[in-house]
């Protein structure tokens, strides 16, 4: 396929309610859809995931607009592409920048998949018809409205539960969860606020089984937390520190995580975390996939994702009307007894609502 147009959309929308983590809040998200065309027309969708401040990683919505423009774009506009595999290779050249590269790279995933008249699923390896889905929960004003939200989405048949962490706001909350909910699978996520010198604090979430803590300690740290699993019964899961599958084989042998989170965005496209899967799965270390508080077109291709083999616990992926007032994308994502089918139409299997992206439309560039 040869990529002859591809068309930048950069939309805002308004979530239902506030996400709170250790590093800030946040309720607006902004955010581009790519739209990739190849020489007969046909099209493909990537949505980019980061933020509008650099709390996560290093990337924001305005470094994502300008790698995508002035760098990704004419790497591959007119160029001949016969596997998206090859995406990767041609956006070797250019450092890290993630986020960036795996919004351009899932569209033509998406693309490719549709020319060869299969699913993304399908074209991913994907073996499940169905996925099982947790819910994240962002930090509450008090510890009884966490209990209150847990206790909804329970009832609606999430398969796990995420709560936040940070400093001051981690045993007791955990232990009032635990004395409510005593048998739900509970994790707690860290967001790298915590350092060796709180591990006595941390030893005392071997109390409540978790079924892991999420990336304790620094952003870009493998060799610390090495030090920490050593010390606790409860599973490591790093997320920040994997931005590879070099970093993952490096991680894993070093026994600093018994768990891997797979974010697309983080380790720069589907490509690159498929690579994150294999390896995890030939090392016996289960993997589960992240969220990045994506629209419906991010949350497509974390389903597909999703559908691999070894993606045996619960994501993040959860339904569309947890996050919006309306999605991009017809049908919208629905969580049906904690899981969600996996489309079988060709591509990612949904349609962007045009209706609604164009309700959220800030600007569009067009590139050919």
């Amino acid at each position: 396929m040869i990529i002859k147009k591809i068309t930048m959309r950069h939309l805002k929308m308004t979530m239902k309610n506030p996400f709170v983590t250790s590093f800030g809040s946040m309720q607006e998200k902004e955010f581009f859809l790519l739209e990739v065309f190849d020489e007969n027309g046909n099209s493909g969708w990537g949505e980019s995931a980061a933020f509008q401040a650099p709390w996560y990683t290093e990337e924001t919505v305005q470094t994502t607009l300008h790698m995508i423009r002035d760098f990704l774009i004419p790497l591959v506009l007119n160029k001949e592409i016969s596997h998206p595999d090859e995406v990767s290779e041609i956006f070797a050249p250019i450092r890290k920048n993630n986020m960036a590269k795996a919004a351009v790279e899932v569209a033509i995933w998406d693309l490719y998949a549709k020319r060869t008249n299969q699913s993304l699923s399908q074209a991913l390896g994907g073996v499940t018809e169905k996925i099982e889905v947790g819910i994240s929960i962002g930090i509450q004003t008090t510890t009884e409205k966490l209990l209150e939200v847990v206790s909804n989405y329970i009832q609606e048949g999430y398969k796990r539960i995420k709560v936040k962490i940070k400093p001051g706001y981690d045993i007791e909350m955990i232990q009032k969860l635990r004395e409510a909910f005593p048998s739900i699978p509970l994790m707690a996520d860290a967001n790298s606020s915590y350092t060796l010198e709180d591990f006595e604090l941390l030893k005392k979430l071997d109390d409540y089984e978790l079924m892991m803590i999420e990336q304790p300690l620094a952003n870009d740290d493998i060799v610390d937390h090495a030090k920490l699993q050593k010390q606790l019964n409860t599973p490591i899961c790093l997320d920040e520190s994997i931005l590879s599958v070099a970093d993952a084989r490096n991680a894993i042998e070093l026994g600093s995580t018994k768990v891997i989170n797979i974010k697309i965005a983080r380790v720069g496209g589907l490509t690159e975390a498929k690579k994150i899967h294999d390896l995890c799965m030939e090392k016996g270390v289960p993997v589960w996939c992240g969220g990045m508080l994506e629209a419906g077109i991010g949350r497509a291709h974390n389903i597909a994702l999703t559908s691999l083999p070894n993606f045996t616990l619960p994501g993040d992926t959860a339904g569309s009307s947890h996050y919006w007032e309306e999605d991009i994308i017809s049908p919208e994502i629905v969580v049906v007894n904690g899981y969600i089918e996996v489309p079988k139409g060709n591509g990612i299997g949904y349609e962007p609502n045009m209706k609604v992206i164009q309700r959220y439309l800030l600007d569009t560039i067009v590139f050919e």
